[in-house]
């Protein structure tokens, strides 16, 4: 189909909630609708209009009963959600840091990074270097100013290093780590094999950036999907893929979906804090918005009898 092109003018906000009324969303309160039409904006509030939707969707007809504030609570649970995620994610980050730094400095000494023996790409370790250097460069912490004050080395330690690193740095020089006792050593703290703890990393890296840009998260599909692992050490989930209604058939596995991530963050935050009270926040949070569908999150049937949810 050839392309065309984009001609839609803009609208004003009062024609942008007329818009929404032709197409049958009920607005409770026009003045409240208008100002969250200005301070969020049509298109981002869209992306919560969009369930409410009847097929086919590209008609932009909405459901009987579809209620803007509905859709406005769901925004306000993304963005909770959101919030919480972020949370959790600094611990696992923190922690995982903190791990590499510690098995890889008392092995290879305070300079591991640099050491192009235990890496499997030069090219890829050659681009996270420099990335490392930008990042120590850009930071105003007082240790890396002292260290750059009083030594003549390029770079910091890793434990001083790495603590100005961004999630995405750490994931980087992980998955980059040569296959061997370093990569087995650090994944199996966390009770994982090396290959899902290095999936799982880049995946909560992902997750990390759609939280950091404010992009929606309750029902996204993910696609950067993280391994399902097959001998966890730990207590994980045992349904990973969402029953069919065919007798014996199963449908598509639960690993693009943000319930998926958030067992993971469970998973890891069981190792870090046994004491966490992350299920028990999500768990407020699933109160507070009575309206949410987990299902649109992904929650399979019987979510609630898994041990990692108790």
């Amino acid at each position: 189909m050839p392309k065309v092109r984009y001609n839609k003018p803009a609208l004003t906000y009062e024609e942008q909630l007329q818009q929404l009324k032709n197409r049958g969303l009920r607005i409770e309160n026009d003045q409240k609708a208008l100002h969250l039409l200005e301070n969020i904006s049509y298109y981002r509030l869209s992306a919560y209009w969009y369930p409410m939707l009847a097929y086919p969707k590209s008609a932009h007809t909405f459901k009987q009963n579809s209620s803007f504030d509905e859709s406005f609570k769901l925004y306000c649970f993304d963005r909770e959600l959101r919030k919480l995620i972020v949370g959790e994610l600094e611990k696992i980050e923190v922690s995982v840091r903190a791990k590499m730094s510690y098995i890889l400095a008392h092995r290879h000494g305070p300079f591991w990074y640099e050491n192009k023996d235990l890496f499997k790409d030069q090219d890829k370790l050659a681009n996270t270097i420099q990335k490392l250097k930008q990042e120590q460069l850009r930071s105003d912490e007082e240790f890396i100013k002292a260290f750059r004050k009083k030594y003549a080395n390029p770079y910091p330690p890793s434990w001083m290093l790495l603590e100005v690193s961004s999630f995405g740095i750490l994931s980087n020089l992980y998955k980059n780590l040569s296959a061997g006792r370093n990569k087995r050593d650090i994944a199996s703290y966390f009770g994982l094999d090396d290959s899902t703890f290095e999936s799982w990393l880049h995946s909560l890296t992902y997750v990390r950036n759609i939280c950091a840009h404010h992009s929606r998260l309750w029902n996204k599909k993910m696609s950067i999907q993280p391994q399902v692992p097959l001998k966890p050490s730990n207590l994980f989930i045992t349904i990973v893929k969402h029953p069919d209604s065919l007798p014996g058939k199963m449908s598509a596995r639960l690993n693009d979906k943000t319930y998926f991530i958030l067992c993971i963050i469970i998973y890891l935050l069981n190792t870090i804090n046994p004491n966490h009270t992350f299920k028990d926040k999500l768990q407020n949070l699933f109160l507070k918005y009575p309206n949410v569908d987990k299902r649109a999150m992904g929650f399979p049937a019987g979510w609630e009898e898994e041990l990692i949810w108790s």
